[in-house]
Order: structure tokens, then sequence, then C-alpha cells
């Protein structure tokens, strides 16, 4: 990857190892709570900015008739492909090395729905990521987006981010372990135990803690968005908000993934 850029890919292709039937139910219950449903029968789906591959899986699952999973990154690509090739045997789903910013050169077409969790606000232009993403959506189709939330300490964040991609193994160890025990006073200050929010972590979302911390204090590339942003993005190219996830966050110890779902209107191109 470029020396501004976390190697995102790496850190999947670490947790990848960790799937398992728990962390594929788990998945799947994030995947139907977005989208509002568990049948996607006959729809196809694009997943960009794949990672694992957990969410592609979860919608082959569900009955998707083809996935498209595509990443930036070539170790979220290879680790994808192995988690497909593993845990599903049909022939409806690729896996690409392609970047949203190239999608209006690839014949990929458009699709029923396009679905981007925590990923465009990683690609440096975030606005045009995201309006490039949402111009592969079928008319009538659905664009399923989790996007940072904005707040106050956004800008020290940047900051840590981009030092913590040039920094060396050994001081992003530290930095990864100073994190967590300064996490771990704050939970206490507020009458809770690392422990038990580690212990039941992977029951919000089938994610390890562990490499979600990394995830989090390395994400650069990073940009945050309110929903009011986002409307005002989205209204001119034909969407309606369906529904929203929105949480109040300090921000202290990070932002976190706002979900939003939008429906194209139809006889839109």
């Amino acid at each position: 990857m470029s020396e501004d850029r976390f190697d995102f890919g790496k850190n999947w292709e670490s947790y990848a190892r960790l799937i398992d039937a728990e962390k594929i139910a788990k998945a799947e219950d994030g995947l139907g709570a977005f989208l509002g449903t568990r049948d996607l029968s006959g729809r196809t789906f694009l997943d960009i900015g794949c990672g694992s591959g957990l969410h592609s899986l979860a919608a082959l699952r569900f009955g998707a008739q083809e996935i498209v999973a595509i990443d930036v990154d070539p170790y979220s690509v290879s680790t994808a492909r192995a988690v497909l090739e593993r845990l599903w045997t049909g022939a409806n789903k690729s896996v690409r090395h392609i970047s949203v910013f190239d999608l209006g050169q690839q014949p990929l077409g458009e699709f029923d729905i396009v679905y981007s969790w925590g990923v465009l606000h990683h690609t440096g232009d975030m606005n045009r990521a995201i309006e490039i993403a949402a111009r592969h959506v079928k008319p009538g189709g659905l664009f399923a987006v989790a996007l940072y939330g904005k707040t106050r300490y956004c800008g020290i964040w940047k900051k840590i981010k981009r030092w913590y991609v040039n920094a060396s193994p050994e001081k992003q160890a530290r930095a990864e372990r100073l994190y967590i025990r300064l996490f771990g006073f704050y939970m206490l200050l507020r009458g809770k135990r690392l422990s038990t929010h580690i212990a039941n972590y992977k029951k919000k979302r089938g994610m390890d803690f562990y490499h979600d911390v990394r995830d989090w204090i390395g994400g650069y590339p990073y940009e945050s968005i309110a929903p009011e942003e986002l409307n005002r993005l989205l209204a001119p190219l034909g969407f309606d908000l369906v529904k929203q996830n929105v949480r109040r966050r300090s921000g202290l110890f990070g932002s976190g993934n706002d979900e939003y779902l939008f429906r194209k209107q139809s006889g839109k191109n």
C-alpha cells in the first residue's frame, strides 16, 4: 500500500482465520437488520470494500442471485476469495481487485443492492467515492452505506491515524496497548469492565476487539460525515432515505459507523 494508507487487507487476512459459524451468524444478523430483510432472492449485490468477504458470504446465504465483491487492497481480495471459495460452493460470486474510483471504467453495470460498510471514508475522497458508488444502484434499488459519524475529535484522530501508518511496528503496537489501557480506565470510570466489554464484543457485530482497535487507530485516510451532509449529497442523484441508525458519541476514543439505507427513485439513471 502507499505510504499514508493503513494495511486494511493484512488486518482482514489475520481476522479471516477467526471466522467460524458464530461470526457468520452475526454477519447475517447485521446484514439482515441493515437491509431490513434476509431474503435477497433474485437480487444482484455489489460489495464495495469487501474486506474479509464475510458480508458477501452473508448476501449469498440470503439467496442473492449474484454478488460482485471489490477491494483496492490485494490482501483483502485474496482473503475474500479464499473465504468465499471455502464457504460457498456456488459459481454466482466474483471478487475483483478494483478501486471504487475505477468503477466508471469497469463494465460492472448496475445492481439491486450496492453495499459498503465502513469503507468509503477511507478512500481519501469520500464524497466522490459515495457518488460513484451510488451511481451503480439500479432504479428502485438500495444503497446501503455505513460511514464514520462526525465528532469534535475527528481532526485530532486524523493526525493520530496518519502518524500511526508511518510509525514502526513497535510504535504501532505500543499505541494499540496505550489505547486499550486508556479505554479500560475510561470504562472503569463509567462503572464497567473492559474484560466484559471484550468478551461481549463479537456479539455486537461479529468482529474481534483487537482487530477493530488496530483498524480504528490505523484507519487512514480518514473522513467523517453528518447525516444532513450525506442527504444533501445523495438527494440530487435521486435517492430517498429509507432509514438510518445514527448514534450520538463523544468521539474521545473514536467515532463509529452510522448506517444509512437509501432507495434510488425509479426512472433515475
